[in-house]
């Protein structure tokens, strides 16, 4: 278990899953200085979902930091990593962002069924036909419903809720739905659209 006793949290309206890239602007004069607190020191700081229920106490670690343009008023475009997963146990305080002492957990020790699996995997093979995007499905991946949810647009919500979750089976039995749902909505988006396209020829 790793343990942090002062790390810099970034309260946003997204959520970041474990392996997921995800890219950043970062503009606030206080969340500048945590980047270049975690730079300068080689550090972590976590993501945290925030919304009018306000800053939830889970959250994923970003980490592998990658600078991709800094602009003369200070701004910064960066990349980040999904890493571990964090509950936070106590805020602290003396900066000008915000820190906790936090903690990681691994998922609950649980068979993961070889159909949820596949199930996931397929939903997933599916939309990506249907997008026409080519990918690729390590189906014996430990952390799948991750690898999986990480490449399709989710709510929010629903990210966090996988974030929270001690449980792969859990996971890829939501993430098979959320993916399903996907393809459906996909499906019938594209139906009005040559719907649409044909009663403006008449």
């Amino acid at each position: 278990m790793a343990r942090f006793d002062d790390l810099p949290l970034f309260p946003l309206g997204v959520v970041l899953l474990p392996d997921e890239v995800l890219p950043l602007h970062i503009f606030e004069p206080r969340y500048r200085e945590l980047v270049a607190r975690c730079l300068d020191g080689s550090e972590p700081f976590c993501i945290v979902f925030a919304d009018d229920d306000g800053v939830r106490t889970t959250g994923c670690l970003a980490q592998d930091i990658e600078v991709l343009e800094r602009f003369d008023d200070g701004r910064l475009n960066i990349v980040v990593v999904g890493g571990s997963r964090f509950v936070v146990e106590r805020l602290t305080e003396g900066r000008s962002f915000m820190t906790a002492e936090v903690e990681d957990f691994d998922d609950e020790i649980g068979e993961v069924e070889d159909e949820a699996r596949v199930t996931a995997a397929g939903a997933f093979r599916a939309l990506a036909a249907l997008a026409g995007a080519e990918t690729e499905v390590d189906e014996e991946s430990p952390q799948l419903s991750f690898e999986l949810a990480a490449q399709v647009e989710l709510a929010a919500d629903e990210k966090q809720f996988l974030v929270e979750s001690r449980s792969e089976q859990e996971r890829l039995e939501r993430v098979a739905e959320l993916l399903d749902n996907a393809r459906r909505t996909l499906i019938a988006t594209r139906e009005l659209s040559e719907k649409a396209k044909r009663n403006g020829h008449r």
